[in-house]
Protein backbone atom coordinates (compact mmCIF):
# COMPACT_ATOMS: atom_id res chain seq x y z
CA UNK A 1 0.00 0.00 0.00
CA UNK A 2 2.84 2.65 1.42
CA UNK A 3 4.34 1.70 -2.48
CA UNK A 4 1.70 2.17 -4.42
CA UNK A 5 0.71 5.54 -3.03
CA UNK A 6 4.33 6.47 -3.42
CA UNK A 7 4.02 5.62 -7.01
CA UNK A 8 1.13 8.10 -7.22
CA UNK A 9 3.06 10.62 -5.60
CA UNK A 10 5.65 10.76 -8.04
CA UNK A 11 3.20 10.49 -10.88
CA UNK A 12 1.43 13.38 -9.75
CA UNK A 13 4.52 15.28 -9.17
CA UNK A 14 5.76 14.69 -12.68
CA UNK A 15 2.94 16.13 -14.00
CA UNK A 16 3.12 18.88 -12.01
CA UNK A 17 6.80 19.41 -12.79
CA UNK A 18 5.41 19.49 -16.53
CA UNK A 19 2.93 22.04 -15.87
CA UNK A 20 5.09 24.63 -13.66
CA UNK A 21 7.70 25.57 -15.75
CA UNK A 22 6.48 28.81 -16.96
CA UNK A 23 5.86 29.19 -21.29
CA UNK A 24 9.25 31.38 -20.91
CA UNK A 25 11.54 28.52 -19.38
CA UNK A 26 11.57 27.03 -23.61
CA UNK A 27 14.23 30.20 -23.74
CA UNK A 28 18.13 29.41 -24.04
CA UNK A 29 19.39 28.37 -21.17
CA UNK A 30 22.21 30.58 -19.79
CA UNK A 31 25.97 29.68 -19.88
CA UNK A 32 26.73 27.89 -16.63
CA UNK A 33 29.78 29.61 -16.19
CA UNK A 34 29.76 33.10 -14.40
CA UNK A 35 30.51 35.98 -15.86
CA UNK A 36 34.38 36.67 -14.55
CA UNK A 37 33.81 40.11 -13.87
CA UNK A 38 31.48 38.99 -10.83
CA UNK A 39 35.20 37.94 -9.24
CA UNK A 40 35.71 39.86 -6.31
CA UNK A 41 39.00 41.50 -5.41
CA UNK A 42 41.87 39.86 -5.10
CA UNK A 43 42.88 41.83 -1.80
CA UNK A 44 40.21 40.83 1.13
CA UNK A 45 41.73 43.95 2.75
CA UNK A 46 40.09 46.21 0.57
CA UNK A 47 38.15 49.43 2.23
CA UNK A 48 36.33 51.45 0.14
CA UNK A 49 36.86 55.01 0.87
CA UNK A 50 34.98 56.91 -2.26
CA UNK A 51 31.29 56.77 -2.63
CA UNK A 52 31.81 55.49 -6.64
CA UNK A 53 33.92 52.69 -5.45
CA UNK A 54 30.20 50.75 -3.46
CA UNK A 55 28.23 52.64 -5.93
CA UNK A 56 25.89 50.10 -8.11
CA UNK A 57 27.29 50.14 -11.57
CA UNK A 58 25.42 47.02 -13.08
CA UNK A 59 23.09 44.32 -12.65
CA UNK A 60 23.98 40.70 -14.00
CA UNK A 61 21.13 38.00 -14.40
CA UNK A 62 22.33 34.92 -12.40
CA UNK A 63 21.03 31.33 -13.18
CA UNK A 64 21.19 29.03 -9.69
CA UNK A 65 23.97 26.88 -11.60
CA UNK A 66 26.04 30.07 -11.83
CA UNK A 67 25.64 31.17 -8.72
CA UNK A 68 26.36 27.29 -7.12
CA UNK A 69 29.64 27.78 -9.25
CA UNK A 70 30.63 30.93 -7.93
CA UNK A 71 30.03 30.41 -4.17
CA UNK A 72 32.43 27.24 -4.64
CA UNK A 73 34.59 29.74 -5.72
CA UNK A 74 34.13 32.68 -4.18
CA UNK A 75 32.66 31.79 -0.23
CA UNK A 76 35.54 32.62 1.85
CA UNK A 77 34.01 30.43 4.60
CA UNK A 78 35.04 27.43 2.34
CA UNK A 79 38.35 28.86 1.36
CA UNK A 80 39.24 29.06 5.23
CA UNK A 81 37.71 25.26 5.78
CA UNK A 82 40.40 24.16 2.89
CA UNK A 83 43.04 26.03 4.25
CA UNK A 84 42.44 24.04 7.73
CA UNK A 85 42.67 21.02 5.56
CA UNK A 86 45.99 21.77 4.24
CA UNK A 87 47.46 22.32 7.51
CA UNK A 88 45.88 19.21 8.80
CA UNK A 89 48.02 17.72 5.98
CA UNK A 90 51.04 19.20 6.89
CA UNK A 91 50.23 18.19 10.25
CA UNK A 92 50.23 14.69 9.40
CA UNK A 93 53.75 14.56 7.59
CA UNK A 94 55.24 15.88 10.24
CA UNK A 95 53.66 13.28 12.59
CA UNK A 96 54.59 10.52 10.02
CA UNK A 97 58.61 11.95 10.07
CA UNK A 98 58.85 10.01 13.47
CA UNK A 99 58.79 6.80 11.25
CA UNK A 100 62.73 7.99 10.25
CA UNK A 101 65.76 8.55 12.29
CA UNK A 102 67.22 11.82 12.97
CA UNK A 103 70.81 12.87 11.88
CA UNK A 104 72.74 16.12 13.53
CA UNK A 105 75.77 16.85 11.81
CA UNK A 106 78.35 19.27 14.61
CA UNK A 107 81.33 20.72 13.66
CA UNK A 108 83.68 23.41 15.15
CA UNK A 109 87.10 25.20 14.46
CA UNK A 110 89.44 25.76 17.24
CA UNK A 111 92.42 27.88 17.77
CA UNK A 112 94.31 27.84 21.32
CA UNK A 113 97.65 29.24 22.75
CA UNK A 114 98.97 29.83 25.99
CA UNK A 115 97.95 33.94 25.67
CA UNK A 116 99.45 37.07 24.84
CA UNK A 117 102.02 36.93 27.51
CA UNK A 118 103.60 34.03 26.86
CA UNK A 119 105.52 32.26 23.91
CA UNK A 120 106.36 28.92 24.91
CA UNK A 121 104.76 27.14 22.62
CA UNK A 122 102.78 28.01 19.26
CA UNK A 123 99.47 28.36 19.33
CA UNK A 124 97.41 25.55 17.53
CA UNK A 125 94.03 25.29 15.33
CA UNK A 126 91.75 22.30 15.36
CA UNK A 127 88.90 20.92 13.67
CA UNK A 128 86.12 18.43 15.67
CA UNK A 129 83.04 16.98 13.65
CA UNK A 130 80.59 14.87 15.19
CA UNK A 131 77.46 13.38 13.24
CA UNK A 132 74.98 11.52 15.30
CA UNK A 133 72.22 9.53 14.32
CA UNK A 134 68.99 8.25 16.48
CA UNK A 135 66.31 6.22 15.94
CA UNK A 136 63.06 4.88 18.51
CA UNK A 137 63.06 1.75 17.64
CA UNK A 138 60.27 1.15 20.59
CA UNK A 139 57.76 3.53 21.78
CA UNK A 140 55.22 1.35 23.46
CA UNK A 141 52.60 2.13 20.69
CA UNK A 142 52.75 6.21 20.97
CA UNK A 143 54.40 6.53 17.78
CA UNK A 144 51.84 4.97 15.67
CA UNK A 145 49.09 6.67 18.37
CA UNK A 146 50.25 9.90 17.10
CA UNK A 147 50.25 9.56 13.49
CA UNK A 148 46.80 7.66 13.31
CA UNK A 149 45.52 10.60 15.47
CA UNK A 150 46.52 13.06 12.77
CA UNK A 151 45.33 10.80 10.13
CA UNK A 152 41.85 10.75 11.78
CA UNK A 153 41.92 14.83 12.68
CA UNK A 154 42.80 15.28 8.64
CA UNK A 155 39.68 13.00 8.07
CA UNK A 156 37.99 15.27 10.12
CA UNK A 157 38.61 18.17 7.72
CA UNK A 158 38.57 16.71 4.78
CA UNK A 159 34.61 16.02 6.18
CA UNK A 160 34.47 19.47 7.24
CA UNK A 161 35.02 20.71 3.50
CA UNK A 162 32.67 17.95 2.18
CA UNK A 163 29.99 19.43 4.77
CA UNK A 164 31.02 22.87 4.64
CA UNK A 165 30.18 22.83 0.83
CA UNK A 166 26.98 20.96 1.29
CA UNK A 167 25.59 23.72 3.52
CA UNK A 168 27.10 26.50 0.91
CA UNK A 169 24.82 24.86 -1.68
CA UNK A 170 21.64 24.70 1.10
CA UNK A 171 22.14 28.21 1.97
CA UNK A 172 22.71 29.54 -1.91
CA UNK A 173 19.96 27.19 -3.05
CA UNK A 174 17.95 28.95 -0.06
CA UNK A 175 18.61 32.46 -0.91
CA UNK A 176 18.07 31.92 -5.03
CA UNK A 177 14.72 31.02 -3.67
CA UNK A 178 14.05 33.80 -1.69
CA UNK A 179 15.34 36.15 -4.38
CA UNK A 180 12.97 34.64 -6.77
CA UNK A 181 10.24 34.87 -4.40
CA UNK A 182 11.42 38.88 -4.21
CA UNK A 183 11.07 39.29 -7.99
CA UNK A 184 8.00 37.26 -8.40
CA UNK A 185 6.36 39.80 -5.69
CA UNK A 186 7.23 42.23 -7.94
CA UNK A 187 5.81 40.98 -10.77
CA UNK A 188 2.18 39.90 -8.73
CA UNK A 189 2.38 43.54 -6.94
CA UNK A 190 2.97 45.31 -10.62
CA UNK A 191 0.23 43.16 -11.69
CA UNK A 192 -2.10 44.29 -9.20
CA UNK A 193 -1.30 48.15 -9.72
CA UNK A 194 -2.57 47.40 -13.47
CA UNK A 195 -5.75 45.45 -12.51
CA UNK A 196 -7.02 48.51 -9.97
CA UNK A 197 -5.90 50.68 -12.38
CA UNK A 198 -8.02 49.54 -14.85
CA UNK A 199 -10.84 49.32 -12.25
CA UNK A 200 -10.36 52.98 -11.67
CA UNK A 201 -11.25 53.27 -15.06
CA UNK A 202 -13.99 51.62 -15.47
CA UNK A 203 -14.85 53.61 -11.99
CA UNK A 204 -14.72 56.87 -13.54
CA UNK A 205 -16.43 56.11 -17.18
CA UNK A 206 -19.21 54.55 -15.08
CA UNK A 207 -19.61 58.03 -12.69
CA UNK A 208 -19.27 60.51 -16.17
CA UNK A 209 -21.93 58.17 -18.07
CA UNK A 210 -24.02 58.68 -15.19
CA UNK A 211 -24.21 54.48 -14.22
CA UNK A 212 -21.40 54.47 -11.74
CA UNK A 213 -21.82 55.94 -8.01
CA UNK A 214 -18.91 58.22 -6.26
CA UNK A 215 -18.47 55.66 -4.12
CA UNK A 216 -17.18 53.04 -6.67
CA UNK A 217 -14.48 55.50 -7.72
CA UNK A 218 -13.21 56.17 -4.01
CA UNK A 219 -13.34 52.49 -3.22
CA UNK A 220 -10.97 51.95 -6.80
CA UNK A 221 -8.52 55.05 -5.75
CA UNK A 222 -8.29 53.36 -2.30
CA UNK A 223 -7.46 49.82 -3.90
CA UNK A 224 -5.25 51.03 -6.08
CA UNK A 225 -3.27 53.58 -3.20
CA UNK A 226 -2.71 49.81 -1.40
CA UNK A 227 -1.63 47.87 -4.07
CA UNK A 228 0.93 50.77 -5.22
CA UNK A 229 1.69 50.28 -1.08
CA UNK A 230 2.15 46.69 -1.86
CA UNK A 231 3.92 47.15 -4.62
CA UNK A 232 6.67 49.63 -2.99
CA UNK A 233 7.28 47.25 -0.17
CA UNK A 234 7.98 44.32 -2.47
CA UNK A 235 11.01 46.51 -4.26
CA UNK A 236 12.28 47.65 -0.87
CA UNK A 237 12.42 43.65 0.06
CA UNK A 238 13.92 42.63 -3.88
CA UNK A 239 16.95 44.94 -3.66
CA UNK A 240 17.51 43.73 0.55
CA UNK A 241 17.09 40.28 -1.01
CA UNK A 242 19.21 41.11 -4.25
CA UNK A 243 21.98 42.77 -1.74
CA UNK A 244 21.70 39.83 0.94
CA UNK A 245 22.41 37.45 -1.88
CA UNK A 246 25.49 38.95 -3.69
CA UNK A 247 26.76 39.21 -0.04
CA UNK A 248 26.59 35.54 0.44
CA UNK A 249 28.27 35.35 -3.15
CA UNK A 250 31.54 37.62 -2.01
CA UNK A 251 30.74 39.81 -5.24
CA UNK A 252 32.32 42.74 -6.22
CA UNK A 253 30.91 46.10 -4.46
CA UNK A 254 29.46 48.04 -7.92
CA UNK A 255 27.42 44.61 -8.74
CA UNK A 256 24.34 43.69 -7.82
CA UNK A 257 22.44 40.59 -9.35
CA UNK A 258 19.15 39.32 -10.30
CA UNK A 259 17.39 35.92 -10.92
CA UNK A 260 17.60 34.49 -13.83
CA UNK A 261 16.10 31.48 -13.82
CA UNK A 262 12.25 31.58 -14.25
CA UNK A 263 9.94 29.72 -10.80
CA UNK A 264 9.68 26.28 -11.67
CA UNK A 265 9.68 22.91 -9.60
CA UNK A 266 13.36 21.98 -9.29
CA UNK A 267 13.37 18.39 -9.46
CA UNK A 268 11.56 15.37 -7.71
CA UNK A 269 12.72 12.96 -5.10
CA UNK A 270 11.47 9.39 -5.80
CA UNK A 271 13.13 7.23 -3.11
CA UNK A 272 10.99 6.39 -0.18
CA UNK A 273 10.92 7.97 3.56
CA UNK A 274 13.06 4.74 4.45
CA UNK A 275 15.02 4.80 1.55
CA UNK A 276 16.40 8.21 1.98
CA UNK A 277 16.42 7.72 6.35
CA UNK A 278 18.94 4.75 5.39
CA UNK A 279 20.71 7.19 2.57
CA UNK A 280 21.35 10.28 5.05
CA UNK A 281 22.58 7.35 7.45
CA UNK A 282 25.15 6.41 4.84
CA UNK A 283 25.77 9.65 3.50
CA UNK A 284 26.29 12.36 6.15
CA UNK A 285 29.70 13.32 6.98
CA UNK A 286 28.54 14.40 10.42
CA UNK A 287 28.35 10.78 11.48
CA UNK A 288 31.48 10.37 10.10
CA UNK A 289 33.49 12.88 11.73
CA UNK A 290 31.96 11.63 15.08
CA UNK A 291 33.44 8.25 14.78
CA UNK A 292 36.91 9.91 13.58
CA UNK A 293 36.86 12.15 16.82
CA UNK A 294 35.98 9.05 18.75
CA UNK A 295 39.00 7.11 17.27
CA UNK A 296 40.90 10.63 18.25
CA UNK A 297 40.51 10.05 21.83
CA UNK A 298 41.33 6.33 21.82
CA UNK A 299 44.80 7.20 20.16
CA UNK A 300 45.22 10.04 22.54
CA UNK A 301 44.34 7.44 25.64
CA UNK A 302 47.75 5.48 23.95
CA UNK A 303 49.64 7.92 24.14
CA UNK A 304 49.02 8.62 27.53
CA UNK A 305 49.57 4.92 28.54
CA UNK A 306 52.82 5.01 26.37
CA UNK A 307 54.43 7.52 28.80
CA UNK A 308 54.97 4.87 31.80
CA UNK A 309 55.88 2.32 29.53
CA UNK A 310 58.97 1.30 27.96
CA UNK A 311 61.17 3.44 25.68
CA UNK A 312 64.18 1.85 23.49
CA UNK A 313 65.87 4.37 21.28
CA UNK A 314 69.18 3.44 18.62
CA UNK A 315 71.87 5.99 19.06
CA UNK A 316 74.97 5.92 17.14
CA UNK A 317 77.51 8.60 16.31
CA UNK A 318 81.24 9.31 15.00
CA UNK A 319 83.26 11.46 15.87
CA UNK A 320 86.59 13.10 13.60
CA UNK A 321 89.07 15.01 14.99
CA UNK A 322 92.26 17.16 12.84
CA UNK A 323 95.01 19.32 14.90
CA UNK A 324 96.47 21.65 11.89
CA UNK A 325 100.17 21.98 11.53
CA UNK A 326 101.24 18.74 13.88
CA UNK A 327 102.69 15.33 12.84
CA UNK A 328 99.34 13.68 13.56
CA UNK A 329 96.62 12.61 11.23
CA UNK A 330 93.69 13.03 11.56
CA UNK A 331 92.03 10.56 14.15
CA UNK A 332 88.03 9.49 14.13
CA UNK A 333 85.98 6.87 16.14
CA UNK A 334 82.31 5.83 16.27
CA UNK A 335 79.93 4.71 18.89
CA UNK A 336 76.83 2.55 18.76
CA UNK A 337 74.59 1.81 21.83
CA UNK A 338 70.88 1.22 22.95
CA UNK A 339 69.26 3.54 25.62
CA UNK A 340 66.02 2.07 27.51
CA UNK A 341 63.79 4.07 29.74
CA UNK A 342 60.71 3.56 31.87
CA UNK A 343 58.86 6.10 33.76
CA UNK A 344 58.13 4.20 36.99
CA UNK A 345 56.22 6.88 38.84
CA UNK A 346 54.58 9.87 37.65
CA UNK A 347 51.84 10.37 40.35
CA UNK A 348 49.43 9.50 38.23
CA UNK A 349 49.38 12.02 35.25
CA UNK A 350 49.38 9.38 32.68
CA UNK A 351 46.28 7.07 33.71
CA UNK A 352 44.50 10.44 34.49
CA UNK A 353 44.63 11.19 30.69
CA UNK A 354 44.15 8.10 29.62
CA UNK A 355 41.04 8.62 32.03
CA UNK A 356 40.30 11.96 30.62
CA UNK A 357 40.62 9.97 26.78
CA UNK A 358 38.17 7.45 27.74
CA UNK A 359 35.80 10.05 28.76
CA UNK A 360 36.10 11.63 25.29
CA UNK A 361 35.13 8.46 23.71
CA UNK A 362 32.00 8.14 25.38
CA UNK A 363 30.75 11.33 24.76
CA UNK A 364 31.59 11.29 21.01
CA UNK A 365 29.86 8.13 20.71
CA UNK A 366 26.98 9.78 22.55
CA UNK A 367 27.04 12.44 20.56
CA UNK A 368 27.13 9.96 17.08
CA UNK A 369 23.84 8.58 18.66
CA UNK A 370 22.41 11.97 19.49
CA UNK A 371 23.61 13.34 15.60
CA UNK A 372 21.51 10.05 13.93
CA UNK A 373 18.45 10.98 16.09
CA UNK A 374 18.44 14.09 14.28
CA UNK A 375 19.37 13.17 10.95
CA UNK A 376 16.79 10.87 10.85
CA UNK A 377 13.95 13.97 12.23
CA UNK A 378 15.82 16.39 9.57
CA UNK A 379 14.71 13.83 6.74
CA UNK A 380 11.24 12.90 8.11
CA UNK A 381 10.50 16.76 8.56
CA UNK A 382 11.41 17.91 4.86
CA UNK A 383 10.16 14.56 3.67
CA UNK A 384 6.95 15.70 4.69
CA UNK A 385 7.05 19.15 3.96
CA UNK A 386 8.02 18.50 0.13
CA UNK A 387 4.63 16.27 -0.14
CA UNK A 388 2.70 18.93 1.28
CA UNK A 389 4.12 21.50 -0.52
CA UNK A 390 3.53 19.08 -3.78
CA UNK A 391 -0.02 18.98 -2.60
CA UNK A 392 -0.22 22.61 -2.49
CA UNK A 393 1.33 23.26 -6.19
CA UNK A 394 -1.36 21.32 -7.57
CA UNK A 395 -4.09 22.93 -5.50
CA UNK A 396 -2.85 26.62 -6.14
CA UNK A 397 -2.28 26.50 -9.87
CA UNK A 398 -6.31 25.36 -9.49
CA UNK A 399 -7.43 28.15 -7.63
CA UNK A 400 -4.99 30.66 -9.99
CA UNK A 401 -7.22 29.85 -13.00
CA UNK A 402 -10.54 29.83 -10.74
CA UNK A 403 -9.48 33.35 -9.54
CA UNK A 404 -8.35 34.56 -13.41
CA UNK A 405 -11.59 33.38 -14.23
CA UNK A 406 -13.98 35.13 -11.86
CA UNK A 407 -12.19 38.36 -12.15
CA UNK A 408 -13.33 38.31 -15.51
CA UNK A 409 -16.78 37.60 -15.03
CA UNK A 410 -16.99 40.16 -12.44
CA UNK A 411 -15.58 43.24 -14.79
CA UNK A 412 -18.13 41.68 -17.40
CA UNK A 413 -20.64 41.75 -14.76
CA UNK A 414 -19.93 45.05 -13.37
CA UNK A 415 -19.43 46.86 -17.37
CA UNK A 416 -22.58 44.97 -17.69
CA UNK A 417 -24.19 46.77 -14.58
CA UNK A 418 -25.57 43.72 -12.98
CA UNK A 419 -22.29 43.22 -10.58
CA UNK A 420 -20.88 45.83 -8.06
CA UNK A 421 -17.62 47.48 -7.85
CA UNK A 422 -16.85 45.56 -4.62
CA UNK A 423 -16.82 42.23 -6.66
CA UNK A 424 -14.24 43.43 -9.07
CA UNK A 425 -11.68 44.36 -5.85
CA UNK A 426 -12.32 41.37 -4.27
CA UNK A 427 -11.97 39.61 -7.56
CA UNK A 428 -8.88 41.61 -7.98
CA UNK A 429 -7.13 40.80 -4.33
CA UNK A 430 -8.01 37.07 -4.76
CA UNK A 431 -5.69 36.91 -7.92
CA UNK A 432 -3.29 38.59 -6.54
CA UNK A 433 -3.37 36.21 -3.57
CA UNK A 434 -3.76 33.22 -5.81
CA UNK A 435 -0.84 34.18 -8.10
CA UNK A 436 1.32 34.46 -4.61
CA UNK A 437 0.32 31.63 -3.17
CA UNK A 438 1.24 29.11 -6.33
CA UNK A 439 4.74 31.11 -6.21
CA UNK A 440 4.90 30.42 -2.82
CA UNK A 441 3.85 26.32 -3.38
CA UNK A 442 6.58 26.69 -5.87
CA UNK A 443 9.62 27.81 -3.58
CA UNK A 444 8.63 26.24 -0.84
CA UNK A 445 8.73 22.94 -2.47
CA UNK A 446 12.31 23.88 -3.74
CA UNK A 447 13.24 24.81 -0.26
CA UNK A 448 11.64 21.43 1.31
CA UNK A 449 14.19 19.67 -1.88
CA UNK A 450 17.02 21.63 -1.07
CA UNK A 451 16.79 20.76 2.44
CA UNK A 452 16.14 17.19 2.09
CA UNK A 453 19.13 16.91 -0.13
CA UNK A 454 21.15 18.67 2.27
CA UNK A 455 20.28 16.01 4.58
CA UNK A 456 20.45 13.12 2.53
CA UNK A 457 24.13 14.90 1.30
CA UNK A 458 22.96 14.36 -2.01
CA UNK A 459 23.72 16.78 -4.49
CA UNK A 460 21.32 16.63 -7.24
CA UNK A 461 17.80 16.35 -7.90
CA UNK A 462 16.81 12.81 -8.23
Amino acid sequence: MLSSVHSTWVVVAIALLISAVPKSANAQTPPQTPPQNLNPSANPLQFPTKPQEVQIQTTVPLSLAQALELARRNNRNLQVTILELERSRSALRESQAALFPTLDINGSVTNSGNGFSSSTSQPSTSFNGTAQLNYNLYTSGSRQAIIKQAEEQLRIDELDVENQSREIELNIKTQYYNLQQADEQVRINQSAVANAQASLRDAQARERAGVGTRFDVLQAQVNLANAQQDLTNSLSDQQIARRQFGTLLSLPQTVDITAADTVALAGLWQPSLEQTIVEAFQNRPELRQQIAQRNISEQQRRQALAQVRPQVGLVTSYNLLDRFNDSASITDGYSIGLQASVNLFDGGAANARAAQARSNIAIAETQFANQRDQIRFNVEQYYAQLRSNLDNVQTSSVGLEQAREALNIARIRYQAGVGTQTEVIEAENDLTRAEGNRVTAILDYNRALANLQRAVSARASR
